[in-house]
């Protein structure tokens, strides 16, 4: 049994997708220590698997339930809603759900699914709860990316990607991936002046269900055995998240990920932002067509 600890006491949090690997982890640990947790997950019947768990080996944890799908954005506005009923403050916010290297596909408002559920939903869901997060001491929304968004391409001109022709299940990940890096960059730009922080994880190789469409990618099979090689458990994967969750000594804009070899794996550090996750101008255009995309204006 896990014993709790009062670090987070009376603080409020949210954790995408934390019925299963790392988000699981990150919720798990959240609430060991003292916050109340809501674990905002697609599947109903999954979401109060791993709240049952939680309970069971931390019996004093305060979780809840939260429906989110994040490929919907009525899903999302209603998940808003629905934490505001209950919830007059949020400390910590999450943005850890995620599809990887998927076929091609389209969210329930026609946007492609990588970007979709990685970044417009999050926006969406973010911007919805933007009130409940400055009316908290010491807010702090972190965002979830990957190694892969050195990677990215962005056309702001073209976000929804509607079209099959060329499509690639990495490019389209990597892509959403450098949306998540210049979305929190340009958060913490706009959070000037409040006492909400942006910060940016990525959590290296890790073992979880993430992946299970990404063998369908001849690229991820090409460098699985390397992957596989460097990967390290999903708690493991979750101390990046935690460390930007948690650490009071951050000030926004900081990326933590694993301080290992390339990154996959290891003790979190802050690593530098490469150039293009940056770029205050790629950053606004962004941020711009993703207020248009989803109808939701913060900030």
């Amino acid at each position: 049994m896990i014993g709790a600890t009062t670090e987070l006491a009376g603080r409020v949090a949210i954790v995408t997708g934390a019925n299963s690997g790392i988000g699981f982890e990150v919720a798990r640990e959240l609430a060991r220590k003292g916050a109340h947790v809501a674990l905002a997950c697609r599947d109903r019947d999954r979401a109060r698997s791993a709240l049952d768990i939680i309970q069971s080996v931390i019996p004093e944890a305060q979780v809840t339930s939260l429906p989110l799908d994040l490929a919907s954005l009525r899903s999302v506005r209603d998940s808003a809603s629905a934490f505001d009923r209950q919830f007059d403050r949020l400390d910590i916010l999450v943005n850890n759900a995620g599809v990887m290297v998927a076929p091609f596909g389209q969210t329930e408002d026609g946007f492609e699914l990588h970007l979709g559920i990685n970044h417009l939903g999050h926006f969406a869901l973010t911007g919805l709860l933007i009130d409940r997060l400055l009316a908290s001491p010491a807010p702090r929304v972190v965002t979830v990316t990957s190694a892969a968004y050195r990677f990215g391409r962005l056309d702001v001109r073209d976000l929804a990607l509607e079209g099959r022709r060329g499509y690639s299940p990495f490019r389209a990940y990597a892509r959403s991936k450098l949306a998540n890096v210049l979305f929190a960059q340009e958060l913490q730009r706009r959070l000037d002046g409040t006492r909400t922080i942006s910060v940016v994880a990525h959590p290296g190789g890790a073992a979880t269900g993430l992946g299970r469409r990404a063998t369908e990618s001849r690229f991820y099979r090409a460098l699985l055995p390397i992957f596989e090689r460097l990967s390290q458990s999903a708690a493991e994967g979750a101390r990046s998240i935690l460390r930007a969750a948690t650490d009071p000594r951050l000030a926004g804009g900081e990326l933590i990920a694993p301080g290992g070899f390339l990154g996959m794996r290891g003790q979190p550090v802050v690593n530098a932002v490469a150039e293009k996750g940056m770029d205050p101008k790629t950053g606004a255009r962004l941020w711009e067509a993703s207020e248009e995309l989803t109808g939701v204006r913060f900030l």
